[in-house]
């Protein structure tokens, strides 16, 4: 071969290489195989560009690390954007790349597909910052303080490198906005347990429980993802003032069902259904002739209702609270009172029960009778005279004596 033939094939050569060389502008996509890693740097080669570029250590990684050595290797293929030309020469000159940056737009792409479709994302929490916290789905989330649990939370400390599920609520690729709920997950997750849980309980079942939350007017009661209601009038066959009184927050109970409002989501229950009545085996308990320690409850007219036990009240009849004559309980009696009775009568199916307060005093000694005054029987035949008549003759008589 000639030395112009050789030459010839050399320029041919030169020129199809220059011609291949792709040219790079910013916002290219570009594969770069890593040349060196430096300590907040890594050197890559662009391929069919034939120059270089650099990836600074925070544009590696949506994710901060310490040694860039744990993301990248010598030799490694590297899916990067073009941010922009560092040289002057832009032939030989050197680029500014980022693989975080296009791991983003994926991520963001991803992430939109996943809010269009409805579904839930699992991610890590990575701070916890004032209004919320922040979670790491390979772009930054946050979440609101009031998106994070269905009920108050004063301290989020212990979240901090938990991984939650979340859905998505907000999405902004332009303006790095993603909001997340961990709230709402939740809420569904329970509602969903709702559900099943409503369609294995029946009128008239006793189940376990565990009291969730007290309320003035009642108790509620966690059956295991639903809660219950007990009226405070169903805590017990006693009086409750207050469901304080009586229960307190964790305690574990039995309780029965009363009604089911599957639509409303609502269960009546009854923790006194569960429990022996105060009635049960009374002629035992209040035999007639025992006496019994209670407490005055309530004064009528006409007498005093006592508790003897726990939901059992009997009557005092006014005419066996004292052996002198009273014209109302309220002369001898006050609510609160605490006295001993004796009982006259149990009527357990009618729940009633007789008892009396002088049954246990002694009866006093009788009171002096009256003097006798002058009496005057009418004679047993009919002579004419009048009542009137008769007084009438017997005063002029004493009037006359007297003078």
């Amino acid at each position: 071969m000639t030395e112009d033939k050789k030459v010839e094939i050399s320029n041919e050569t030169m020129e199809d290489a220059m011609n291949s060389v792709q040219e790079v502008s910013v916002g290219d996509i570009v594969k770069g195989e890593v040349l060196a890693v430096e300590d907040k740097q890594v050197v890559v080669g662009i391929e069919g560009a034939g120059v270089e570029g650099v990836v600074p250590a925070k544009e590696l990684s949506t994710t901060q690390v310490e040694d860039i050595n744990e993301l990248v290797s010598v030799g490694d293929i590297l899916d990067l954007v073009v941010i922009t030309s560092i040289g002057k020469d832009k032939e030989n000159g050197s680029y500014l790349l980022s693989k975080r940056r296009l791991d983003a737009k994926k991520v963001w792409e991803e992430i939109e597909a996943d809010f269009k479709a409805g579904k839930i994302i699992e991610a890590p929490v990575t701070n916890v910052v004032k209004g919320g916290l922040v979670v790491d789905v390979g772009v930054r989330g946050f979440v609101p303080a009031s998106m994070v649990e269905d009920h108050f939370v004063a301290d989020f400390s212990e979240y901090k490198g938990q991984t939650l599920t979340f859905k998505i609520i907000e999405i902004e690729p332009s303006e790095n906005r993603l909001i997340l709920s961990h709230k709402a997950v939740v809420a569904a997750e329970k509602n969903s347990k709702k559900k099943d849980i409503l369609a294995t309980l029946h009128d008239g079942d006793i189940v376990d429980g565990k009291v969730a939350r007290l309320t003035d007017f009642g108790a509620f009661i966690d059956l295991g993802g639903i809660d219950g209601l007990v009226h405070v009038s169903e805590i017990a066959h006693q009086h409750v003032g207050k469901p304080s009184d009586v229960l307190t927050v964790g305690d574990d109970v039995k309780v029965k069902i009363l009604s089911i409002n599957p639509d409303e989501e609502r269960v009546s229950l009854s923790i006194k259904e569960t429990l022996a009545g105060p009635w049960e085996d009374i002629e035992n308990k209040a035999a007639v002739g025992s006496v019994l320690d209670g407490t005055v409850k309530r004064l009528t007219s006409f007498g005093a209702f006592v508790e003897v036990f726990p939901g059992v009240e009997g009557l005092v009849h006014i005419s066996q609270i004292s052996h002198k004559h009273i014209a109302t309980p309220h002369e001898v009696l006050q609510e609160g009172d605490a006295i001993q009775v004796k009982v006259l009568e149990v009527n357990p199916d009618e729940h009633r029960i007789a008892l009396s307060i002088k049954a246990l005093e002694a009866k006093p000694e009788s009171q002096e009778e009256p003097k006798d005054v002058q009496e005057y029987e009418l004679p047993e035949e009919n002579t004419g005279f009048t009542m009137g008549d008769i007084l009438g003759d017997a005063l002029k008589a004493q009037d006359s004596d007297s003078e």
